[in-house]
């Protein structure tokens, strides 16, 4: 087939001379783009948009740049002004003269959708910029020549650009940018991961620069609101709207939680945690009032009709209930016009029940619409009956659809506009089905049965690391896990004891001293350990002369003085494994000794205390091994604990910090100690900077003093006071002479809690 050179009038002639292209498909498409340019543009404008156009039709790199400009620029300029596009011109100079030629197609591809979401010359001039620093830093050179390879995220970015405008300030969206080069520069595969918003580090990153409502800021206030108004609780498991553009997720809930976005903009005047509480109370009503329907014998327009007279119906009994939710409810819900569907092009199914829906929750609905009206009141009147369910809205709904049906009902063009509801759920948990086989219902349990197995393990828990690069955390960096510390034989830590017989015999002498010593009487009390005289002989003497007695005739007693509460932490890295200088134990084994007698101490003196040992093997697995809890006694089970202590991969300490942290900082003292035993400075082998994870800890310090709890570390490295003051600050003792550690540590904190 031979396709027809188009033919163009004098006019057009002379604005083709001026392109002078030489490729067909432009020549195809050019009168099309003019014609839109000459709308968009002024004189000026067209001669740039023409002069450029030539410029990216000879520079060499094929018929598609040229294509995307002529069809994007005059949407672009629209949004921008026809000035910003020798600013553009000189970024894809600049991508033309590097490696990066091939990414000139994707920039012009987002540039309209980009200047769309901006608006303005500047922004669009700070995200011009930011792509220059972008092609920059992860253009590669090799050995220092001028020969050089192309940046691997950058054809991503341009992809994800209009997303990315959509969801971030330009400032946001630099510090994203800048995290994915500092982060992976020397990792091409992993960049275009990042870029192309497929890594977890990538999401996580982007959520914490976002705008809007976030789930995670918000969380205990809207349990606490499910939990207060409507007595329901359950996991709330976000999802992200932005990751998935062709098919938006929907809220729904079933066994294994609440399924909401991450984060909710304002909408429609109404905030976006009232958007968040719109939709839990749309969720906690169908918990509550919804019985399960089977839908076999209904058809698909009977189903959705089913369920938008469902979800009405269980929002007016929340409304009934908290009154307050009507504001939310009625702003949120859209209210189609009723002239907006044309039933003779286009499906109005969707666009009627919408109508009728709107008419059920708001009586003061603008329809003229007989049949709208007429369910509205039926609706209305089976709700101020009291026995309305969900069967006998399905009945409703299906007497609804057979009144109102259409022929052009069928049509493949249905009519979207205003009729979702966005706070609404999928309605999954309202059928069940005949037709399920005994295939299917083994699998459910099979399913089922899998997710019990894995709820019996404690799932990572995820903290952020400091950048002291960039002065900003990482989110969601790390992944600490716990778990109970294997145990070994408990006669050794008995063993250790006794061997240190003489030196507990001496710690015995200080502890004596240190034990609160003062009791303080506690009067006025209706029970207690006493009678307190002074207060009885007064109520006996109001009793007799006919007074009421006053019942608080008790008294009791406390300790005064000392109300600490300690943990240790352990770092159990490899490097423990060593012989410690002088001695024939390994530096494990000495920790063991001073361990077992700090424990001994703690517990004498009547002191709540627990024990935690970590070790690392790169940020996606750092290990807390529980030795002792808070609640646990010093006996046995967790001798056998310690006894069972083993060193091995490295230490990141700052993460192991928070997570201790998160136990002590629950504790009611009023001091809160947390010491942490190590013998070296904080590493792992995915730290390629030291520095790094020194940073971290000592901002992990920061962390737990604004938690009101004092760190101390007792270090065993020789050279620490290199790194350890950068940490601790003057919180820190170096005990150079290992052996002596049994003796040194429960002195040690002694001096530190008397």
């Amino acid at each position: 087939m031979v396709m027809e050179t188009p033919v163009f009038n004098a006019k057009m002639q002379s604005y083709w001379t001026q392109l002078d292209s030489g490729f067909p498909k432009v020549k195809e498409v050019f009168e099309a783009c003019m014609t839109e340019a000459l709308k968009a543009l002024s004189n000026d404008g067209i001669k740039a948009y023409l002069e450029q156009a030539r410029f990216l039709d000879k520079m060499g790199r094929g018929v598609e740049p040229v294509l995307i400009f002529l069809e994007q620029w005059p949407s672009a300029a629209a949004s921008l002004g026809e000035s910003s596009l020798p600013a553009i011109m000189s970024v894809i100079h600049k991508m033309g003269r590097s490696p990066n030629g091939k990414a000139i197609a994707s920039f012009l591809q987002s540039l309209a959708a980009v200047a769309r979401r901006l608006h303005s010359q500047k922004l669009m001039q700070d995200y011009l910029d930011l792509v220059v620093d972008f092609m920059d830093k992860t253009t590669g050179s090799i050995h220092g020549i001028h020969t050089t390879f192309a940046s691997p995220g950058l054809p991503e970015f341009f992809n994800k650009a209009p997303y990315l405008v959509s969801q971030l300030s330009i400032q946001g969206l630099k510090t994203w940018v800048q995290y994915g080069i500092r982060n992976y520069n020397d990792h091409p595969e992993r960049q275009r991961d990042f870029f192309g918003l497929q890594s977890a580090d990538s999401r996580a990153m982007l959520q914490s620069e976002r705008r809007g409502t976030l789930l995670t800021d918000n969380e205990r206030k809207l349990d606490m609101y499910l939990r207060g108004l409507w007595q329901d609780s359950d996991y709330f498991v976000p999802y992200s709207l932005g990751f998935d553009e062709l098919r938006k997720p929907v809220p729904y809930y079933d066994k294994l939680g609440i399924r909401l976005p991450d984060v909710y903009d304002d909408a429609r005047g109404v905030t976006g945690i009232d958007r968040y509480r719109a939709l839990l109370a749309h969720i906690a009503g169908h918990r509550r009032w919804t019985e399960p329907i089977f839908a076999d014998n209904y058809s698909p327009f009977q189903r959705m009709a089913i369920e938008f007279f469902e979800d009405s119906r269980v929002e007016c009994l929340a409304m009934r209930e908290y009154p307050g939710l009507r504001r939310i409810f009625m702003a949120l819900h859209p209210t189609p016009a009723e002239d907006a569907c044309d039933p003779q092009k286009e499906s109005a199914i969707r666009h009627r029940i919408a109508m009728i829906s709107r008419a059920m929750l708001d009586k003061n609905h603008p329809y003229k619409n007989p049949d709208v009206i007429e369910f509205a009141r039926r609706f209305h009147a089976a709700m101020q009956q009291g026995e309305s369910n969900t069967q006998q809205m399905a009945d409703l709904a299906v007497f609804f659809i057979a009144k109102t049906h259409l022929q052009s009902d069928q049509l493949p063009r249905i009519h979207f506009k205003d009729t979702e509801v966005d706070y609404r759920d999928d309605n999954r948990h309202m059928w069940r089905y005949h037709e399920q086989s005994d295939d299917e219902e083994m699998f459910e349990e099979r399913r089922q049965a899998a997710v019990e197995q894995e709820a019996k393990g404690l799932p990572p828990r995820h903290y952020h690391e400091w950048d002291y690069n960039t002065q900003s955390y990482r989110p969601d960096w790390v992944s600490v896990y716990e778990s109970l510390h294997p145990p070994g034989n408990p006669a050794d830590i008995d063993k250790l004891l006794l061997k240190h017989e003489a030196l507990a015999k001496r710690l015995k002498r200080m502890l004596d001293l240190l034990k609160p010593q003062n009791k303080v009487r506690i009067r006025y009390q209706e029970e207690g350990s006493e009678l307190d005289l002074d207060v009885a002989l007064r109520s006996l003497i109001d009793y007799k002369s006919g007074a009421t007695p006053d019942p608080r005739i008790n008294m009791s007693h406390r300790n005064d003085g000392r109300d600490i509460a300690v943990m240790i932490l352990l770092d159990l890295s490899e490097s423990l494994g060593e012989k410690a200088a002088g001695s024939e134990q390994t530096i494990l084994e000495l920790s063991q000794e001073a361990v077992s007698l700090l424990a001994w101490a703690i517990d004498t003196l009547g002191d709540p205390f627990a024990i935690g040992g970590f070790h690392s093997n790169t940020r996606h697995e750092v290990r807390y091994l529980h030795i002792k809890g808070f609640s646990e006694q010093w006996d046995d089970q967790v001798k056998a604990r310690l006894a069972g202590m083993e060193a091995s991969y490295s230490t990141r300490m700052g993460a192991a910090m928070r997570h201790a942290a998160h136990y002590l900082e629950s504790r009611k003292a009023d001091k809160k100690l947390m010491l942490i035993l190590t013998d070296g400075e904080p590493s792992d082998i995915d730290a390629k900077d030291a520095r790094l994870l020194i940073k971290d800890a000592h901002k992990a310090v920061q962390e737990l003093d604004r938690q009101g709890i004092y760190t101390y570390c007792i270090n065993l490295d020789p050279k620490a006071d290199e790194y350890v003051s950068d940490i601790f600050g003057s919180h820190y003792t170096v005990i150079d002479h290992v052996q002596r550690l049994p003796e040194k540590l429960p002195e040690l904190f002694m001096a530190l809690t008397k």
